[in-house]
Order: C-alpha cells, then structure tokens, then sequence
C-alpha cells in the first residue's frame, strides 16, 4: 500500500470535499434521478441518465477520497526542522534567467494550485529542490527548456 503525502491542510480540504459528496452531494443527485423518474419513460429521458451519471462519478470520487485519506502521510510542515528543502517547505527562488523572485511550497499531487503558489511533490520543479539548501542552484528540466533558481529561503510555516 503506497503513502500519499499530503500537508495537513491539504488533508482537511479532502475530508471537507468527501464530507460534502457523501451528504450535500449525494442528496442532490437522488432528488435530481427522483425529478427525472417523474418525467415518465426512462428508456429516453436525457435527464435521468445525466444524472445517474453524475452519481456514478460522485460515487467514484467518494471512493477515491476515502482511498487517498486511508494512504495519506499527513505531514505538518510547521513541526519540520531541515536546513533542507523536504515536503511541505516553503522555498522562496530567484529565477536567475529574469532575476525576478517566486515563492512556491511543496505539497501533495490533490493540494497542487500554481496560482496560489503551492506546486506538487511530483512536478520537475520540486524534484529539483528536494535536498537543496540556501544559495544552491536548481535546474528544472520542463517542457519550455531549462531554467535555474537559486535558493534564497526555506521556510516550514
């Protein structure tokens, strides 16, 4: 049985999502099949199978979600002391290309949001800072070509 590594906050948003599908969720889907059923013949009625379909994919991510949090590795990144970078840090980068700053944290494959700075455990941009330390360079091997940050901060928060 494979871990999941996943942050504790990002533990919290998979319950949360499980919670809903398996009440909120659920009973939509059943009052939208009972509406359909109303309509008469099922054999043709596009709502009814729209939304037994809607309950197969929320059964399946029900499945999913309690698979994933029955693996999960919840790591809390605030209880980690490293010099350097492991999951669940915080690392903040200078592009040496454009000179310009980023800041990313490491988390779990479900908690990856480019947008809000958290990138995945699997992406080559934190394959290539795992193990580094302050003023190390990075090499990220992606699809545009390769660009180098150097490790400005590490950071457990």
């Amino acid at each position: 049985m494979e871990r999941v590594p996943m942050t504790k906050n990002g533990a919290e948003q998979l319950r949360k999502e499980l919670e809903y599908r398996k009440g909120e969720k659920r009973r939509q889907i059943i009052a939208a099949i009972e509406e359909a059923r109303a309509h008469g013949d099922l054999s043709e009625n596009a709502e009814y199978h729209a939304a037994k379909e809607e309950q197969s994919h929320n059964e399946g991510r029900i499945k999913e979600l309690e698979d994933k949090l029955a693996r999960a590795h919840i790591i809390d990144p605030s209880q980690i002391e490293s010099d350097r970078v492991v999951f669940g840090a915080t690392v903040t980068l200078i592009d040496l290309d454009s000179g310009t700053e980023v800041v990313y944290q490491i988390v779990g494959v479900d908690e990856a949001d480019i947008e809000a700075g958290k990138v995945s455990i699997t992406s080559p941009i934190a394959r290539a800072l795992i193990g580094k330390e302050i003023g190390d360079i990075a090499t990220v091997r992606a699809p545009n070509g390769e660009r180098e940050y150097e490790v400005q901060a590490i950071e457990y928060i």
